[in-house]
């Protein structure tokens, strides 16, 4: 009993108990989303990025955008098990949020890019994505929209449009999209009754179970800091787990598909627990339909785990504390499209 006390008032300080004797400090997500300093955020390039990432005429065929696949109006995501391309193709990986992207260390689920700079022009090549044959086709179609050179001098000096400010423009209003006010940002913050009882309990099941040893940080995706090496993780560990076949958990083999290096199978990168409860269907493959079951696949193929339902139960309430409130996103006005652009 006086250990369970003892858990308890460590919890209510923002601490967790970890492997049963070691603490680790719970933290809050910050109210602002760092810049490099070769891109730094300002109001004018927000505006600019914003009308970007809705403008479907950086498609091939003028049908999508990156509010297509990453809706900012819902959960940052697009609720399909993978995402519908150009020409109605399908991708292969489930569409991450792009809420509180900003804070991870790497970007896409293998970690293939290294900044939000870098990650907004992979899709705009993409042949089943937003299909452009190359990135300058990209640019010369905004260069045709006329009405987008103030907008571009307003927010980098000069009317100047290149892919590399287009890409500066985009992620800096992704940077913009964090949701830091969640119950548990405010229970660590020192508000004790922010969270039930029972997504107390599952706060500190989520801990002694293991879950911190890859979902750490204020984002629960680990690494944060893009200066250091990208860090990834091996899913599933457990290939033996039932879940493992279930849900072809292995069937694509992460980062290995974009190195062909053999350490590199299955590796991935750790995604943000932050509105989880809003991106349904769950994993890379988006076969797992429920939160609920996504805890039970995690305990077993990742902790090797028989997770109790209560157990369940309580981390899956844990997990919808960390929902953040919807973001207040307002649709941009575009400039007109000249006749015969998309023919």
């Amino acid at each position: 009993m006086r250990t369970i006390k003892r858990c308890l008032t460590f919890m209510m300080l923002g601490l967790s108990v970890l492997a049963g004797t070691a603490y680790a400090e719970w933290q809050a997500l910050p109210d602002t989303a760092p810049a490099p300093k070769d891109n730094p955020t300002t109001p004018e390039k927000v505006e600019l990025g914003k009308m970007l990432y809705f403008d479907k005429r950086l498609s091939q065929n003028g049908t999508v955008s990156c509010q297509s696949c990453h809706n900012v109006m819902e959960g940052g995501d697009d609720s399909r098990p993978t995402s519908v391309g150009v020409e109605a193709q399908l991708g292969s990986r489930n569409a991450p949020t792009v809420f509180n992207s900003a804070f991870h260390a790497s970007q896409f689920w293998d970690g293939r890019a290294a900044s939000l700079e870098e990650q907004a022009k992979g899709p705009i090549t993409n042949p089943v994505e937003m299909g452009m044959p190359d990135l300058s086709l990209a640019m010369e179609r905004v260069r045709q929209l006329d009405g987008y050179a103030p907008y571009f001098t307003a927010a980098f000096g000069t009317d100047e449009i290149t892919i590399d400010r287009i890409a500066q423009a985009i992620a800096a209003y992704e940077r913009t999209l964090i949701t830091p006010d969640t119950p548990y940002d405010r229970f660590v913050k020192g508000d004790s009754e922010a969270l039930t009882a029972r997504q107390q309990r599952g706060m500190e099941t989520f801990a002694a179970v293991g879950c911190q040893a890859c979902h750490s940080g204020a984002n629960f995706s680990g690494q944060m800091d893009p200066d250091t090496p990208r860090q990834l993780q091996r899913f599933p560990v457990f290939a033996s787990s039932r879940f493992v076949k279930e849900y072809g958990l292995m069937e694509d083999k992460g980062r290995f598909e974009s190195t062909g290096k053999e350490a590199d199978k299955h590796m991935w990168k750790v995604p943000t627990l932050r509105n989880i409860a809003l991106t349904a269907p769950y994993f890379h493959n988006g076969k797992v339909n429920t939160l609920e079951e996504a805890v039970r696949v995690m305990g077993s193929a990742q902790l090797n785990q028989d997770l109790s339902d209560q157990q369940v139960a309580d981390i899956a309430a844990f997990l919808r504390s960390l929902t953040g409130e919807g973001l207040k996103q307002t649709m941009p006005h575009l400039p007109p499209t000249p006749g015969g652009m998309l023919q």
